[in-house]
């Protein structure tokens, strides 16, 4: 039987930014099926773009640098939260301490909670070094969609949903796409790890073989002045390479990455943005793997680009150091594999 549905849901999902994006299909399903309920998200200021196309969705913005800051900030995040509207339920799709805490806080106040299983024994079961069980394991979408479930609410996931991002709401992209001609690729060429980030060498080879299509243009991404120094770099004296690292706000860069035709990408936030825009993505994966359950919404796995090592995954998130000191997994992939299916994918787009 299914249990009484409450009428106003907490949710909460601190970070990161690519986390946060995956939630997005999810809460979108679950407000088609159960319009009547009310959600608020409970994340960083960040994450605010990224629920504008929700209907029915608000906002709370996390400061965990100064007012919700550690124990005494958590328990001000409770009185904060408890004085907005009486929640009847909490629905934690982190499960970290805060939110545990969060929730404990909660749960004492007589509101129903559930968090998410994050698998941490298929995972490790996943990426041990010996023995690996090599089985694709439940998708984070999935993940979350069971902590609602939990809750009462048999959710189902809607695989065929895209994101849509005003372009008038960032003019300077506005103009920008509109002016589109040809082919245009994005390169998210950065992640947070090593062990997700492609050789930036090897990047230049890619963008020097897709740019032998004189009707190809290439767009960078990614954030952070580092990077956008890489990136300016990459793009010096490509005038059909344009980086759009720190030039627009979150919104802008979603609604520009709509207008794409292909995106490439690290298993990174990247990824999972063009997905809810419905780009097709060509992502790239070393130390982690499409198996640990953080692929692309509605991504086709023949798009996910590879090495056959018998030490992958060795990360669920790429943060381990490689034990075999050469990052094989991303050494081997060539730049051709890479170029060779934006072509196909392109070829197969013009044919539609």
């Amino acid at each position: 039987m299914i249990a009484s549905r409450p009428s106003r849901i907490l949710v909460l999902r601190f970070n990161a930014l690519g986390d946060v994006a995956m939630t997005i299909p999810v809460l979108w399903s679950f407000r088609s099926q159960f319009p009547g309920v009310e959600i608020c998200v409970v994340s960083r200021p960040f994450a605010a773009p990224l629920l504008s196309p929700l209907p029915g969705v608000t906002f709370f913005p996390l400061n965990l640098q100064e007012r919700h800051r550690g124990f005494i900030g958590i328990l001000r995040l409770f009185r904060d939260l408890k004085q907005m509207e009486d929640w009847t339920a909490v629905a934690d799709l982190h499960n970290v301490l805060r939110t545990r805490m969060l929730r404990f806080l909660f749960k004492l106040s007589g509101v129903r909670t559930a968090s998410i299983d994050k698998g941490r024994r298929e995972k490790r079961l996943l990426t041990q070094k010996v023995s690996k069980r090599l089985e694709p394991l439940r998708s984070t979408h999935e993940r979350y969609a069971e902590v609602f479930r939990k809750l009462g609410f048999p959710v189902s996931l809607k695989a065929d949903k895209t994101f849509s991002f005003p372009l008038e709401s960032t003019p300077h992209i506005s103009s920008l796409a509109k002016c589109k001609k040809g082919s245009w690729v994005g390169i998210a060429p950065f992640a947070k790890h090593k062990g997700k980030s492609y050789p930036l060498e090897k990047m230049k080879l890619v963008v020097h073989l897709l740019l032998e299509d004189p009707e190809l243009s290439i767009f960078l991404f990614g954030g952070g002045p580092q990077e956008e120094k890489a990136l300016e770099a990459l793009s010096y004296s490509h005038e059909r390479v344009v980086n759009l690292s720190g030039k627009f706000p979150l919104e802008g860069e979603m609604a520009f990455m709509s207008r794409l035709d292909v995106m490439i990408s690290m298993d990174s936030a990247n990824m999972h943005l063009a997905s809810l825009a419905g780009v097709p993505v060509i992502s790239i994966w070393g130390a982690t793997h499409p198996y640990a359950g953080f692929y692309g919404w509605n991504q086709s796995p023949e798009n996910a680009i590879q090495a056959d090592l018998f030490c992958r995954p060795c990360s669920v998130f790429g943060d381990k150091s490689c034990w075999r000191k050469d990052y094989a997994c991303l050494e081997e992939i060539e730049p051709t594999e890479i170029s060779g299916r934006v072509r196909a994918l392109l070829s197969e787009r013009r044919s539609e």
